[in-house]
Order: C-alpha cells, then sequence, then structure tokens
C-alpha cells in the first residue's frame, strides 16, 4: 500500500475538498482492516518476521537492489505494496489486494475431512492462518525415516584408527529434498575435511543423548582437519539454533534452498515413492482448493517459508557464519558452487570440475577421482526420480503464495536466487 500523503502535501492549501477526505476515509478504513486481519491471525505471515535490521549479524538495509526497506517488513502498516497477512491465505491476495478478516475461531475437524492415509493426518490451523511461528518444535516429518542407533555407532566406527574423535565445526542443516546429500558428498572428496554419511538428528531427535554420544557419532580426524555432519530438519527445528550455539557458537552452517514450488514437489514425490496410497499434491496442497487457502500445516509447503525459519537463527548466528548454497547452481555449476563452500570453510579448492561428470540420464553432476579412470560414483536411486504431473493451476497459486517470501528472503540474505525469473523463462 502506497504511504498516506500528509494533508494539504498536494494541490497547496484549500485542496481538501471531497474528494481528498473520501480518498482519506477510504485508505484509513483499508488500514483498519489490515490492522484487524494482523491481530485475528496471531501477528503471523510475512509482516509478523521482524526487520533483518533487528537481527543479529544480520545484512545492512538494502543489502539487496530492489528489495524493500526492512522497515517496511516490521508491521502491516509499514507495508509498501507488500500484502497484509490475511492477504497470503489466498494467491489473489498477493498483489495489493485487501485483506479478509479471519474467521476469530479454529476451525473443527468436521470442517475439513481427515486425511485417510496413515501418518498423514495434519494440525488443524485456522482458515487465515497460514503457519504459527510462535507455535512450538516443528513436529517429526513423517516423511522422514529415523536413523538408528545403530546405524550411527556403524558409522562412527569405520573411520580410520588414527586421530581423534570431535565435535563438528561446521553443519550442513537444510533443506530436505534442496541438495544437502549431493552436496555432502562432494565436499568428503576434499581431503581435509571428515564428515559422517548418517543423518545423526542429534540436534533435534537424540539431543537428549547428550555431546559425549553426539562426538562419539563423528569420524575421527587429525589436526587441520574438518569435522562436519548433514541433518536436513535442524533448519526448521524451534530448538535448533539454540543447541547449536550452546556447543559451540563459533559453528559455521551451511544451507542449500532451492525454489519452494520445485522443494514441495520433490518432496511429495519421495513420500509418494514410499507410500502410493497418499492423496494427490494437489489434494494436500490446499486447505480449500476454491477459495485458494494454501495448507501450510502440511511440512512440504511449510518448509519451503525460509525466511519464516532462518529468523529463528539469526537470533544466534551472524549471517556472516552461514552460507547459502544455491540448489539450483549445484546442478548446473557444481564446482563453482563447491568454490564457495570451500573458501566459505577455510580450505584449500583442491574440489573443482575435475571432480564432476554430469549424468544426463539422471539430470545431475555425478563424482569423479580425477587421478584414476574409474567410473564416476552417483548418488543413489533415490535421487533425481521423475516429478508426477501437477496441475498448472496449482504451481501457479504456489508461486503467488511463496513470492513474498522469497523477497523478503532475499533481502534477510543479501542474495537473489532468481527463483522468480526461472519460472517465468519457464
Amino acid at each position: 500500500m502506497a504511504p498516506l500523503a500528509q494533508p494539504g502535501a498536494q494541490g497547496g492549501r484549500g485542496s481538501k475538498g471531497p474528494p481528498a477526505r473520501k480518498l482519506l476515509c477510504m485508505c484509513s478504513l483499508s488500514l483498519c482492516l489490515t490492522y484487524l486481519c494482523y491481530s485475528l491471525m496471531g501477528g503471523t505471515g510475512p509482516a509478523a518476521l521482524r526487520s533483518p535490521a533487528g537481527l543479529r549479524g544480520s545484512p545492512a538495509p538494502g543489502a539487496l537492489r530492489g528489495s524493500p526497506a526492512p522497515g517496511a517488513l516490521r508491521s502491516p502498516a509499514g507495508l509498501r505494496g507488500s500484502p497484509a497477512p490475511g492477504a497470503l491465505r489466498s494467491p489473489a491476495g498477493l498483489r495489493g489486494s485487501p485483506a479478509t478478516p479471519a474467521p476469530p475461531t479454529r476451525a473443527s475437524n468436521a470442517s475439513r475431512p481427515a486425511v485417510s492415509a496413515a501418518g498423514w493426518l495434519r494440525t488443524a490451523l485456522a482458515p487465515g492462518e497460514v503457519i504459527a511461528a510462535q507455535s512450538g518444535a516443528f513436529e517429526r516429518d513423517p516423511q522422514e525415516s529415523s536413523t538408528t542407533d545403530e546405524e550411527l555407532s556403524r558409522a562412527g566406527s569405520t573411520t580410520p584408527d588414527y586421530g581423534e574423535k570431535r565435535l563438528p565445526q561446521a553443519l550442513i542443516i537444510g533443506v530436505k529434498k534442496g541438495g544437502t546429500r549431493a552436496l555432502l558428498e562432494a565436499i568428503r572428496a576434499h581431503p581435509d575435511v571428515r564428515a559422517v554419511g548418517t543423518e545423526p538428528h542429534f540436534f533435534d531427535r537424540h539431543y537428549e543423548k547428550g555431546l559425549e554420544w553426539y562426538r562419539n557419532v563423528m569420524p575421527k580426524t587429525l589436526d587441520g582437519q574438518i569435522t562436519m555432519e548433514k541433518t536436513p530438519s535442524y533448519f526448521v527445528t524451534n530448538e535448533a539454533p539454540k543447541r547449536i550455539h550452546s556447543m559451540a557458537k563459533d559453528t559455521k552452517l551451511i544451507v542449500v534452498v532451492r525454489n519452494p514450488v520445485t522443494r514441495a514437489i520433490s518432496d511429495y514425490t519421495q513420500t509418494l515413492s514410499k507410500k502410493p496410497e497418499i492423496p494427490t499434491f494437489e489434494i494436500l496442497a490446499f486447505k480449500n482448493r476454491t477459495l485458494g487457502l494454501i495448507d501450510a500445516s502440511w511440512s512440504a509447503i511449510r518448509i519451503g517459508i525460509y525466511a519464516l525459519h532462518l529468523e529463528n537463527w539469526l537470533q544466534y548466528f551472524p549471517l556472516s557464519q552461514i552460507l547459502f548454497v544455491s540448489g539450483e547452481r549445484l546442478i548446473i555449476d557444481p564446482a563453482g558452487e563447491m568454490a564457495k563452500v570451500q573458501d566459505f570453510l577455510g580450505l584449500k579448492r583442491i574440489v573443482t570440475e575435475k571432480h564432476f561428470y554430469f549424468n544426463k540420464t539422471k539430470g545431475f553432476p555425478c563424482l569423479k577421482k580425477p587421478e584414476d579412470s574409474s567410473a564416476p560414483r552417483c548418488l543413489g536411486k533415490s535421487k533425481g526420480r521423475t516429478h508426477p504431473k501437477i496441475d498448472p493451476d496449482v504451481i501457479h497459486r504456489l508461486r503467488k503464495f511463496y513470492k513474498p517470501f522469497n523477497v523478503m528472503f532475499y533481502q534477510m540474505t543479501g542474495q537473489d536466487f532468481q527463483w522468480e525469473q526461472e519460472e517465468s523463462e519457464k
């Protein structure tokens, strides 16, 4: 919404005619409706996210050209051209359309039939509620399989007998289906990096076992080597930032992000391969498709609201300790992204274009050893699955839903991942 002009600022004195008063009344009414919607929703949605300027270690305001000023993100009254929280319920409300006040009561179970597939019952949210930023820990994603103690013990015992086990100095914390496995395998090709292959899930599932248990899971390293692990669910776990900061406040964090629409479809595809009986993507993505209400309580959708999750991390870590890797660039230019990762970790650039071979069948790069002629090593069959065909209208609505969150994420990180440009070219 454009800022209100001061009375008399245009047209000189005596310009307060009936048209001017009518315009002022309309604008005031619009602001009241916006505030009402914001209050009913409990402060959720893009407007509820604090300005990067208010977070420790966040980039300087205006670091990203063309993005809205941080102050414009603090409250509904300060939004300039951005949708009010209630407008995010429907894609039609994403471009300056007035927000519809949310009903004051939560929807009953009878208002929306439960999904019959086992493990797919989701928390009911109020019709106007996008996501509860103040809610407790994100629940365990039923799509993920837990790493067993036996697997972790086996992973920690397969390291050489020399060196010692240390707590990790760097973590790949997200995001699921963003390209974290590809990144981990690529960085493990560096001689100064040792990483556990399985996902420990220490900071979200096994924290009560203590740091000694966590240390014992890690591979042995020599002085000068970096210990790493990756667990993508950390990024969406509310307690993870505080717990990692308590372990070591100088821990380096890596987040692989991907177009949230594509990521959501990939997430669903993975689940579909394990549970063919689940409902269609179109059914799961909406609370009410007729009204265009996106169901952000579904983890496949919620994970892609990167700005919301990042805000939690910036309360404990400065932006300088977080590296954002483009999942798209990791496919088309793996050497370029790995150069950034190695620089971030303070490593010599050893993993280069000589380590990659593009597999046209799978559609992504495979690793190879430049010093020998052995066959390239590709990720398993669980990677690079063919996505099911999704209704174009659903994809269009999801793009509109994510757009304001993406813009905020670009501003918070100081990086433009160009997901909107990528979509317009399709």
